[in-house]
């Protein structure tokens, strides 16, 4: 794959935004790529951001590269395989059998992203379960200079379940993901969040609900396995050697009808279980808990979004490398 001549087209998100399709050959399913976005700042810079998305989503946050772009970054989005852009018609969606999959792509676009166009910073900004898969990567990666930060957006740190549930349904996870590993599960992402935040529903938000349907992908046997692998392997701590800040809301509220808090609180996972496991994640580690963020924190309303991208800035100024 490093060999490869890169092919640029225009993304979908239209001018300004380029997409490099990654191939990372076949699995089980057939052919298999992700889709690496990109969005040059105005001035030739030296810093860079690599974002991963969460669960049932992909890259369309265009003011999230707006305000790296502003900060002098050039901005990098992972659409990863069988997600958004990379989503192929012969496949399950979403699907894999372990987070380790996802580093190749990640590698790929790092190199891209420091080999290719000549960055000397890198942060690495990821959502949800992205939050969850960009740690067990950096943790991987350390000590090779590869990456010089960390931004976890609500990382998917524990199952938003009492602790019974959390086990029996890993349980059932693993039992039924070895035999039948897309076999459905009776879990999911409630669609009150995502109506909460789509322009066409209760949102200001504008996103392609194919790709970010309003009621989720089936939540796979061996991909939830994969998830509390991976979860159970950071709880017994990861050596992230570089700077990581970990931002979720204030509080959690479980998505119902009628209740008001989703606009201002997270509806998809518990924040308690972010700020147990957060220390777990290196010798240095900041948590900020935002007063009315929802999942996505930079979808929250705008004073709250204002202030995440405040508090950013500021960790960004005070621990990213500037290049000499």
């Amino acid at each position: 794959m490093t060999d490869r001549v890169i092919e640029v087209t225009t993304d979908v998100l239209g001018d300004g935004y380029e997409a490099i399709e990654l191939p990372l050959g076949e699995d089980e399913e057939g052919e298999v790529v992700a889709t690496l976005v990109r969005r040059r700042a105005t001035d030739p810079c030296r810093r860079a951001v690599l974002y991963v998305h969460g669960f049932v989503d992909y890259f369309f946050q265009k003011h999230l590269a707006d305000f790296y772009v502003e900060h002098g970054f050039d901005f990098y989005a992972l659409d990863l395989r069988k997600y958004g852009r990379s989503l192929r018609p012969h496949q399950t969606p979403n699907f894999v059998r372990s987070l380790t999959e996802y580093f190749p792509e990640i590698d790929e676009a790092v190199r891209i992203a420091r080999e290719v166009d000549g960055h000397d910073v890198l942060l690495v900004n990821a959502h949800s379960t992205g939050g969850l898969v960009a740690a067990l990567w950096a943790d991987r990666v350390g000590g090779r200079g590869l990456v010089d930060g960390l931004f976890l957006n609500s990382p998917f740190l524990d199952i938003n379940e009492p602790l019974v549930m959390r086990k029996l349904g890993a349980g059932l996870a693993r039992a039924l993901g070895r035999r039948f590993p897309t076999a459905r599960l009776p879990a999911g992402v409630s669609d009150l969040y995502v109506r909460s935040i789509h322009r066409e529903h209760d949102g200001e938000w504008d996103f392609d609900l194919e790709w970010k349907p309003l009621l989720g992908f089936p939540v796979r046997a061996a991909w939830l396995a994969a998830v509390r692998r991976g979860q159970l392997r950071l709880h017994a701590g990861l050596d992230i050697d570089v700077p990581v800040l970990v931002m979720s809301s204030d509080r959690s509220v479980r998505p119902k009808p009628g209740v008001a808090d989703l606009s201002s609180a997270d509806a998809v996972l518990d924040v308690e279980h972010m700020a147990r496991w957060a220390p777990r994640l290196g010798r240095h580690v900041t948590l900020v808990r935002i007063e009315g963020g929802v999942h996505d924190l930079v979808l929250s309303a705008k004073p709250v979004r204002d202030q995440v991208f405040g508090e950013l800035a500021r960790w960004m100024d005070g621990y990213l490398p500037v290049p000499d």
